[in-house]
């Protein structure tokens, strides 16, 4: 089932749609002017500019490359989330590369609409990382794996919490 949420900051009352998990980049570029370079379209590439356009501020841009890399790969992710009970091992985690780019641009997104003060939508995404793509891991420069599923839950819990505070 489609649902709409509304992305006050992507410059309007511009509305994203989200099917099954998945942004219709196609919609925002249309309704924002949005011109982006997927580079080679790889995940790993859509994933590295949508860490590159979330640290620019460019909301716009965080939602092309995000989008883009569900939309191209997120199936893939879906298959190498199933076969795995566990985390895989270091030395094999880059073997589950759209796992480990589709839930890192999952938490890319709701770290985007964190700061937007979007809370409902950022526990939405959040939600679906920790839920479905609960194996992923994240390569940090710093020659470590780290867990966006976990980041995601911790997350998820705070914004939950603020919300019943309110």
């Amino acid at each position: 089932m489609a649902r709409v949420v509304n992305a006050t900051g992507l410059g309007g009352m511009h509305a994203v749609l989200l099917r099954a998990g998945v942004v219709a980049v196609a919609l925002v570029a249309a309704a924002t002017g949005v011109s982006q370079d997927f580079g080679d379209q790889s995940s790993a590439t859509l994933t590295k500019k949508a860490w590159e356009a979330l640290a620019a501020g460019d909301e716009k841009l965080v939602l092309a490359y995000t989008g883009k890399c569900r939309e191209l790969y997120a199936a893939e992710a879906r298959a190498q989330q199933a076969g795995l009970l566990a985390f895989a091992p270091a030395d094999k985690a880059h073997d589950f590369w759209a796992l480990n780019d589709v839930g890192t641009c999952l938490f890319i997104e709701g770290q985007l609409f964190e700061k937007q003060q979007l809370p409902k939508e950022a526990a939405a995404v959040y939600r679906e990382l920790a839920d479905k793509l609960k194996f992923c891991q994240c390569w940090d420069e710093k020659s470590w794996f780290w867990k966006p599923a976990e980041a995601a839950a911790g997350r998820l819990k705070e914004l939950e919490f603020d919300a019943a505070l309110k």
